[in-house]
């Protein structure tokens, strides 16, 4: 979570003196990409596979690039691949200020929107006034889920750290008070863009209960 002066901490690029007559929409775009740069350092509870370490914000990232990549055939309607790889990219981009809020900490989630909101407004004000409404209307876009490939990019967002805690064993499926009806419910939005992966995913929660890595909820007792 944040500190309340996150808001105001310093531009990376303020610690980058550019070139001389560097002109001013390169200059604004490189800040941008250079404050992106902090992504790197926003840690989520998701325990990798590969190491005895939590994710990053940019490995999520790029890992549902990936999945995207290969799992759009699973939409159940067709998708424009490059728009959810732009909405996968961008999505979490505001963390870099707000911060990660756990998917099953609903007292971080009180204020959630108020905090990517303002972060929002921080991040995307450093690019050029047409790419600020660019990249704000993907971040937008996907909060809304309105669209079929906004959709798709929340499935690919939900199932990435199920599979992460799958093979973990767990994971934070271990946070004490989780049991397997939250996360059913906090998977469902998978259903809305792709019911074959949804059917995956319960296969891998009810699997993962069956084994005793995530305690039953009232409904399976």
């Amino acid at each position: 979570m944040p500190h309340d002066d996150d808001q105001d901490i310093p531009l990376l690029a303020g610690t980058v003196r550019q070139p001389d007559g560097t002109p001013e929409r390169l200059r604004r775009q490189i800040e941008f990409i250079m404050e992106a740069d902090r992504l790197k350092n926003v840690f989520r509870r998701s325990p990798l596979l590969s190491a005895d370490r939590r994710e990053n914000d940019a490995e999520h990232s790029w890992h549902l690039a990936l999945m995207t990549l290969v799992l759009t055939e699973y939409a159940d309607v067709p998708v424009d691949a490059g728009k959810v790889l732009a909405l996968v990219v961008v999505h979490d981009l505001v963390e870099i200020y707000a911060g990660d809020t756990f998917l099953y900490d609903t007292a971080a989630a009180a204020d959630q929107e108020e905090r990517e909101q303002r972060a929002a407004d921080k991040l995307f004000a450093l690019l050029p006034d047409d790419q600020r409404e660019h990249f704000r209307a993907l971040w937008d876009e996907f909060e809304a889920r309105v669209t079929p490939e906004a959709r798709f990019a929340k499935a690919m967002d939900r199932l990435q750290p199920l599979l992460l805690n799958y093979g973990n064993r767990g994971g934070t499926w271990r946070t004490p008070g989780v049991t397997e009806d939250d996360v059913l419910a906090r998977k469902s939005v998978i259903k809305d863009a792709c019911a074959e992966l949804w059917r995956y995913a319960q296969d891998l929660i009810h699997t993962g209960a069956a084994n005793g890595w995530v305690p039953r909820g009232d409904s399976c007792s």
